[in-house]
């Protein structure tokens, strides 16, 4: 899979902190849509930024076991992998961790169910939307994450989306 970018604090703005050894962690995402070419976003409310769904790979789980799992739990539809869309590998200094994120395109194949928000998603106001690419990526510009992961999450998610739509023009001109 297309590597889209390594972030790094440095890149955010954020002070480096030398001489640390990442603890890597493996990552799935996708941008799912609907019927209507909405696509599903997370609000975080409480730290004041959006999100695609997905989430940490188990150990033992193979990638796509633990991509609709995630979005199972987190937006409660059943999906089929169109795509890739690439991935973004983080270095997040602060959790000293090395964060690999791939992401697909996926369309909802059923009926939109109900989320299983674990507590720690819910204390922190976590919502869906339905929203198109454009809308998403304006949502995620308009962002001001109050917390130092959403300030990665908003980097790394509107490089999806850009990404999502430029595959998903593509394939509207086939």
């Amino acid at each position: 899979m297309e590597i889209l970018k390594i972030i790094k604090d440095k890149d955010l703005g954020l002070i480096h902190k030398e001489g640390i050894t990442y603890k890597k962690r493996k990552a799935v995402r996708a941008v799912v849509f609907d019927a209507e070419n909405r696509i599903a976003l997370l609000n975080v409310a409480q730290h004041e930024y959006h999100k695609l769904p997905g989430g940490g790979v188990e150990e033992g789980e193979d990638l796509m076991e633990a991509l609709n799992r995630e979005v199972l739990e987190e937006i409660g539809c059943n999906v089929e992998i169109i795509s890739e869309v690439g991935r973004i590998i983080e270095f997040r200094d602060e959790f000293e961790q090395e964060q690999e994120s791939l992401c697909y395109l996926a369309k909802n194949t059923g009926d939109k169910g109900s989320p299983d928000f674990t507590q720690e998603e819910a204390s922190q106001g976590f919502n869906i939307l339905w929203v198109t690419l454009n809308e998403a990526i304006k949502l995620l510009n308009n962002d001001a994450p109050k917390n130092y992961e959403g300030i990665f999450i908003k980097a790394r998610d509107i490089i999806f989306l850009n990404k999502a739509i430029e595959l998903f023009l593509s394939k509207i001109k086939k």
